[in-house]
């Protein structure tokens, strides 16, 4: 039996009313009434409600289906519910003769109220006796169905991998972003601060000389960190620790408010007590404070404002690694920068990459090649995901969850063509598998981690450029190889 749920009608249909409703069939729309009726008296007649569970995936599938009313939808399981096929009244589907399906692909289920009739797969060596018309017919379907199938799977492939791009993007967009809200909260903190302070300063009095002094003093604070505003690399935590307690000390003797805040400033600056001694040399003590207030202020802006501008600057170049990733502005067939290609891919993957050495070896002044670059970065992608994901088994191929290991770059000429090699020092991939590890739909991921046409779309990407794309593996070292043609005319 089919199903798990559907069933016979409680009043068998006349086969005559049968062999009409098989005109609607679009494989055999034109077959002969006698040619019906044999399909109608020898098949088997079933409905099943909306919600019905018609088979199971990866159960043995014995039956021809010839789908009369309804709408039956297969969903694979494994690795979440997504939608891989659809049936609608018309359609013919099922075990065909010369299919080599052994079991369905996913679970089926009815949508709608389902009419159906099956033919058991015994039965076809004398279909095809009674019904000559019938092989033709079916290796048309047959030919649809796989275009169909692999339509589907390869779009899945691309979502997926999509997925992980933007995944990988917007954690990598979410530290420069974080940074800079922080920094602009900060910046707009110490700007509303020093607006107070501003009319504390002109109440100062300071005379010329006096102005003149404490500018001084404070670009030799500013030299204290390689003459930036920002703050200069502290490695001795307890060095800065001690330099801001005796400035916060010296600041509250004089009784300075504030002096938390300002010590903090001050230390990160690298100043000293004896760089503070020197400004009784000339100012006064609430001076001292009002300008040690104000000066600590604008450094903290200053560091803000620079930490925003690095910040958005990252973004920036994470856009425009997008752009050059997908080429979205510009025309499909390029003068192509490969390394560039390939460094724009290890961008899109940067936070994967965390406890990943990344080894580049770029021949200087490499040619560009005429190609299709948005294709070739694909290719680039389902490569280094590759190599990321060895990186993530242990020894004996168990997923370890963890990211370490290496993973080398390679791109150099060699004779006439442009090689491309990408290196890792996963656990490799075994002798008897190398050979299928192109295959479409082969995959030795986990269910749900992998369709088994990345290496597939790679192998005929860099077969569209006349190239050659090979693997060479061993425990700790596997190395794909990409060899393009220099020359635009051998490429097209």
């Amino acid at each position: 039996m089919l199903s798990l749920t559907a069933a016979p009608p409680a009043t068998p249909t006349p086969v005559d009313e049968i062999a009409a409703a098989i005109v609607h069939i679009s494989a055999l729309h034109d077959l002969p009434l006698e040619d019906r009726l044999w399909l109608a008296s020898h098949g088997q007649e079933v409905v099943a409600n909306p919600g019905d569970i018609l088979f199971e995936e990866g159960a043995p599938a014995d039956h021809m289906v010839l789908i009369l009313k309804g709408e039956i939808h297969v969903r694979r399981q494994h690795g979440g519910p997504m939608a891989l096929f659809v049936g609608r009244a018309g359609q013919m589907t099922g075990i065909l003769p010369f299919s080599r399906m052994k079991g369905y692909g996913g679970q089926g289920f009815a949508v709608s109220p389902v009419w159906a009739l099956l033919v058991h797969r015994a039965l076809f060596p004398e279909m095809l006796a009674a019904i000559p018309s019938m092989a033709q017919r079916v290796v048309s379907t047959l030919l649809d169905r796989v275009r169909e199938v692999t339509r589907i799977e390869q779009q899945a492939e691309k979502l997926t991998a999509l997925g992980q791009l933007a995944g990988n993007l917007s954690h990598e967009l979410n530290n420069p972003a974080s940074a800079a809200q922080r920094a602009a909260a900060s910046l707009l903190t110490a700007l509303r601060t020093n607006r107070s302070n501003r009319m504390k300063l002109i109440l100062l009095h300071l005379t010329e000389d006096q102005v003149r002094k404490l500018e001084e003093w404070e670009e030799k604070m500013f030299c204290r960190t390689g003459g930036t505003l920002g703050a200069a690399e502290e490695t001795d935590a307890l060095g800065f620790i001690s330099r801001e307690e005796s400035v916060r000390a010296w600041l509250t003797a004089i009784g300075c408010n504030d002096a938390w805040e300002v010590a903090a400033q001050l230390a990160e600056q690298r100043v000293t007590t004896a760089d503070l001694e020197e400004l009784r040399e000339f100012l006064d003590e609430n001076a001292i404070c009002v300008s040690l207030q104000y000066f600590a202020r604008f450094v903290r802006s200053a560091r803000a404002a620079e930490t925003i501008v690095h910040s958005t600057a990252h973004i920036f170049d994470l856009i425009g690694a997008v752009k050059d990733y997908s080429n979205m502005d510009r025309a499909p067939i390029l003068e192509v920068d490969v390394p560039a290609g390939l460094d724009a891919t290890l961008q899109m993957f940067r936070s994967r990459m965390a406890n990943v050495e990344i080894e580049r070896d770029y021949q200087p002044d490499l040619p560009r090649i005429s190609a299709y670059s948005g294709e070739l970065n694909q290719v680039w992608t389902a490569l280094i995901e590759n190599a990321l994901d060895a990186l993530e088994l242990d020894a004996e191929g168990n997923d370890a969850r963890v990211d370490h290991g290496r993973i080398r770059v390679v791109c150099r000429l060699e004779a006439e063509m442009l090689l491309v090699e990408i290196w890792n020092s996963g656990p490799g991939i075994p002798p008897e598998l190398q050979e299928r590890i192109f295959e479409p739909f082969f995959t030795t991921k986990a269910p749900g981690k992998g369709l088994g046409l990345g290496l597939d779309n790679a192998m005929r990407i860099v077969r569209k450029h006349r190239g050659h794309l090979s693997v060479k593996s061993e425990p700790g070292s596997t190395c794909f190889r990409v060899r393009l043609p220099l020359d635009q005319l051998q490429a097209y």
